[in-house]
């Protein structure tokens, strides 16, 4: 069979034309396959990193580093005209487990009240630990933070005031690993004892940790206060 000439050259032309085109390129440019790589492994490491830190929230959640301190500080949650909301209550009666075992002679409660309010949270917390046998002389108030950074703040004031360091920090188990991290941030000498009677269980607590898990690796890496300056 015989081949026009000019047919092999007219073909020969539209294949390096096709080609110059990238019609025959096997892939994307060199460029384009590096930067897919790079987010790819960017997303890798911070996903590996939020689930570690999950894990940590987790972690301490359901640890107990109750020992001898100079003052057991609970953080404040709701109260209603001066009762103390159920989650609330139950970091309490874990600050009377923990006075009884004369862990500490002192006890700071924290927390303000909403517009409207006639009580503070950590009046209403003072009333109720000096109703199950913590000496009132022993309570220190803050009363006027509306969030675990600002109260955390306040009390490290009081604190430093009073030359006092080492802190054992009391809430629910889900939040433990935050406001120690921000109490260390602060310059406290921070351990946890979560309370083991939190009314906040189940599938509500496991959402609370997602959100405490992206809030730690966010804090971890700009600062506490610059989250809080963020966030509120």
């Amino acid at each position: 069979m015989n081949i026009d000439p000019s047919v092999v050259v007219s073909a020969d032309t539209e294949l390096d034309e096709a080609d110059q085109l990238g019609v025959f390129r096997a892939g994307p440019p060199r460029w384009r396959r590096r930067l897919i790589v790079s987010l790819l492994a960017v997303s890798g490491v911070a996903l590996a990193y939020y689930f570690i830190t999950l894990f940590q929230v987790w972690s301490v959640g359901n640890s107990d580093q109750a020992r001898p301190v100079d003052a057991i500080v609970v953080l404040g949650a709701a109260q209603y005209d001066g009762r103390p909301s159920p989650q609330l209550q139950a970091r309490l009666d874990h600050v009377v487990l923990l006075w009884n075992r004369g862990l500490a002679p002192l006890v700071v409660v924290t927390g303000g009240n909403q517009p409207g309010d006639r009580f503070t949270e950590a009046s209403t917390s003072a009333a109720y630990l000096v109703r199950h046998g913590v000496s009132a002389d022993a309570i220190v108030q803050e009363s006027h933070g509306h969030s675990s950074w600002e109260s955390l703040v306040a009390v490290t004031d009081l604190l430093n005031a009073r030359g006092v360091h080492r802190v054992l920090l009391v809430s629910d188990p889900f939040h433990s690993l935050r406001i120690r991290l921000v109490a260390e941030e602060l310059g406290l000498n921070a351990y946890v004892s979560p309370t083991r009677t939190s009314p906040v269980t189940g599938a509500t607590a496991f959402g609370k940790e997602l959100k405490e898990a992206a809030g730690i690796a966010v804090g971890r890496i700009i600062g506490f206060d610059n989250l809080f300056a963020l966030t509120g």
